[in-house]
């Protein structure tokens, strides 16, 4: 591809919006299909993606598929039967075992002929379908043209080589690819994985620093210290700070865990609200003109452990169509007040939030350090 081409963005705003631009792209490619997912499950969703992407491997086209193991536990190992029979290529990424069942690939990413690709929050399930107000969880995805495609191939390339954890170049995937920030005009493809220097969290606490807007919305809230302080010290300088997050989660305890931060960020002066509708999955950052889009979050998780991807980009009318956006899911959204937050918190709640965030900010990414580093040679690295 053309280096020097010119990059075309397009948000896409509900999962099922995604959903359906992903299967038609599977339905016209005529060369490469890449598909990385982290949960896709056994319902009618996933049996349309499976069907088309039998289809595209008959009509000649190279079919690679590469789903987490643990995302996507309860997916039986035949459901890619069909797909493996027509000549497409299918992995989990990192079979599970004990040793290494923390590391994961939390990515999402279509890559259809070299020249188009879709990033976002959407996996492969019934739940993301629909408008995100109405019905199906509420979600967001970014349909890419131009450099940065090649880009994301050569990253699913690097990691589909590796998935099953067995290979002894594994080590290079490791240094290669965990704290890689790659190029292209006024973008950049972030790709992290377990390490304490992410670069997805070190460009959000770079960009934090000079911010004069920041909207963030985010389905998982657990940010470490540093990207805290940014925020506070933001919302104390002047900026305006909005974050959008879940008041209903599929992951409970991720939730009461980000609620202990709450009133320290409001007393700095951050705007916190509660999406209402639907569980709230997307994750989208606008620092002024920059533009994050991808499969991060802001927990320990996403910024120490998983491997993920997110699309860094200067773009000042993707930022405003994004600010549009972000306006439409605020709609929906319930302010979080500072005082009624402090009458309205128990003792009890408290603690809850407390054991939570010990469980998912302490414990959790202590044990995946504990085994990168005697079971993934990662040893000076983590």
């Amino acid at each position: 591809m053309n280096r020097q081409a010119e990059a075309e963005y397009e948000w896409l705003e509900t999962g099922s919006d995604l959903l359906n631009r992903m299967l038609a792209a599977i339905a016209e490619a005529r060369e490469s299909i890449r598909l990385e997912m982290f949960i896709v499950h056994a319902d009618a969703t996933a049996e349309q993606f499976r069907e088309a992407l039998v289809q595209a491997s008959r009509r000649g086209v190279r079919v690679q598929v590469l789903v987490d193991a643990l995302g996507s536990m309860a997916l039986p190992e035949a459901f890619w039967a069909s797909l493996r029979a027509s000549g497409g290529e299918f992995q989990w990424f990192n079979p599970l075992n004990m040793n290494l069942y923390s590391i994961r690939d939390h990515r999402k990413l279509l890559a259809c002929d070299d020249r188009l690709a879709f990033v976002g929050g959407v996996n492969i399930a019934n739940e993301y379908q629909g408008d995100g107000v109405k019905s199906g969880w509420c979600d967001l995805g970014l349909l890419v043209r131009g450099p940065l495609v090649a880009d994301l191939c050569a990253a699913f390339d690097e990691i589909f080589s590796h998935a099953d954890f067995q290979h002894s170049p594994f080590a290079r995937l490791r240094k290669s690819s965990r704290q890689k920030v790659v190029a292209a005009p006024e973008a950049q493809l972030l790709l992290g994985g377990p390490s304490r220097n992410n670069p997805i969290k070190l460009a959000v606490r770079r960009d934090l620093k000079h911010a004069r807007s920041v909207r963030i919305i985010c389905a998982y809230f657990l940010p470490p210290w540093r990207i805290r302080r940014e925020l506070s010290r933001a919302a104390r300088r002047g900026s305006r700070v909005q974050l959008i997050l879940p008041g209903k989660s599929d992951v409970p305890i991720s939730r009461l865990a980000g609620q202990s931060f709450y009133r320290r960020l409001l007393m700095a002066g951050v705007e916190i609200y509660e999406y209402q509708p639907q569980i709230l999955h997307a994750k989208m950052f606008l620092f002024d003109d920059i533009v994050y889009a991808g499969s991060a979050n802001l927990d320990p998780r996403a910024l120490d452990i998983n491997y993920e991807l997110m699309l860094r980009i200067w773009h000042p009318a993707l930022s405003r169509r994004g600010a549009e956006i972000f306006e439409r899911i605020l709609a929906n959204s319930r302010r979080i007040d500072l005082e009624t937050w402090r009458k309205g918190r128990t003792l009890l709640g408290r603690f809850k939030s407390r054991m939570a965030y010990l469980l998912l900010a302490r414990l959790d990414p202590m044990v995946a350090a504990w085994q990168w580093r005697w079971w993934g040679g990662g040893k000076d690295r983590y």
